[in-house]
């Protein structure tokens, strides 16, 4: 059996994945998790040999776990299974080491596929996904831009973001100031808007 955990946090989604991966003879749902916070540990006390992890969670991003779940279990692997085909999140999902990366649209089987190969030790990813990351490059984002970014994203002043962060004022506005450059942005609404389009935050 291959046993498997997933990581959603809409409940429906989940509900239907698992329903999907119950009436395959050799897949066994071991552990359904709301949040990024919680795979890891789900993870330790059930020992899945696959993960199902979307990418935008409460908590922390199945991206950010990816590499988590890879150090805390090495013989567990990743697949993202996400809404969002975005060059930037599959260049991120390679680089924390998932092995295969699906979006929600495609056909069930599909993703049943996938799940077998990642167990058999493949890598499974979309060709015209991996060709559209390689053309458009990677973040030209520093982590610290990216975690001001994603502040940024839920309004409140620099004062509010700072404290959210640890940081002082003015580095928040250094690196927001530097994000909206390297994104061509004029506002850091438009440059967090931007970056989420490319899959950068």
């Amino acid at each position: 059996m291959i046993r498997v955990l997933l990581a959603d946090d809409q409940a429906l989604v989940r509900g239907a994945l698992a329903a999907m991966l119950a009436l395959e003879p050799d897949i066994e749902v071991v552990a359904q998790v709301g949040s990024g916070e919680e795979v890891v540990e789900a993870a330790r006390q059930t020992v899945p040999d696959v993960a199902l992890l979307d990418v935008q969670m409460p908590g922390r991003d199945g991206l950010e776990v990816t590499a988590d779940l890879r150090a805390a279990l090495p013989s567990c692997r990743v697949v993202i299974c996400t809404t969002f085909g975005r060059p930037g999140y599959f260049a991120r999902a390679m680089e924390n080491g998932a092995s295969g990366f699906v979006v929600k649209d495609a056909p069930p089987e599909h993703l049943v596929d996938t799940v077998r190969r990642v167990h058999a030790g493949l890598r499974v990813v979309d060709p015209a996904l991996a060709a559209e990351s390689l053309a458009s490059g990677s973040s030209p984002l520093t982590a610290r831009e990216r975690d001001v970014l994603r502040a940024a994203r839920q309004g409140g002043t620099v004062a509010e973001i700072a404290r959210s962060l640890h940081l002082s004022a003015g580095t928040v506005r250094n690196h927001l100031s530097a994000a909206i450059g390297k994104t061509g942005a004029s506002t850091r609404a438009e440059a967090a808007r931007i970056a989420d389009e490319h899959g950068w935050l």
